[in-house]
């Protein structure tokens, strides 16, 4: 049974990955509409399995947030992007931002993908898939990969449609770099 699961998973993931490198428009992506980039970013308050147990964007009023989306805990491409968030993670708070997963798997999935890998950031539990289609990265049963530069000030300033998980956390860099030269 566990196999079966595992293997529908990583197919599922796979789709996921092959339709988000699909060449679409930025103002709509696979997954739905995109907010709007010098706008506030949609607020949200989830369960993690870290903290007090939930997690707010306003929890971070004051830093740059990065908000990653993706298809499932344990699967190679979500693995391997989590891996590299969390070996960056101390540029991160260098640059004074906090990074934070999303994903229809429940807590106690997190929980122990958080354990299995080291993860030192939040991973944020959105079963219902409330918080992906307000950022555009709901495809049904599970959250697209697209990532979210949020400034201090809660204004969503980049957005990330066309993720490669193995080079995406250097790119995420780059930018936010970009972006705090530039403000």
């Amino acid at each position: 049974m566990r196999s079966r699961r595992t293997a529908l998973s990583l197919i599922l993931a796979i789709c996921l990955t092959f339709l988000s490198w699909l060449n679409v428009p930025a103002a709509s992506a696979i997954g739905g509409k995109l907010p709007p980039v010098d706008r506030p970013a949609p607020e949200f308050t989830l369960p993690t399995n870290t903290g007090d147990g939930k997690v707010s964007l306003s929890d971070y009023a004051g830093k740059w947030v990065v908000v990653y989306f993706y298809p499932k805990d344990f699967t190679e491409g979500c693995t391997i992007e989590a891996r590299r968030f969390q070996q960056d993670l101390p540029k991160y708070i260098d640059r004074n931002a906090q990074i934070i997963g999303i994903s229809a798997d429940s807590v106690e999935s997190h929980a122990e993908f958080c354990d299995s890998e080291g993860l030192k950031f939040p991973l944020l539990a959105d079963t219902t898939g409330e918080v992906s289609k307000a950022y555009g990265s709901w495809l049904g049963i599970a959250s697209v990969r697209h990532s979210f530069i949020i400034d201090p000030q809660g204004i969503l300033r980049e957005t990330f449609v066309k993720v490669n998980p193995i080079v995406h956390s250097m790119e995420v860099l780059a930018r936010l770099d970009q972006i705090i030269r530039n403000s």
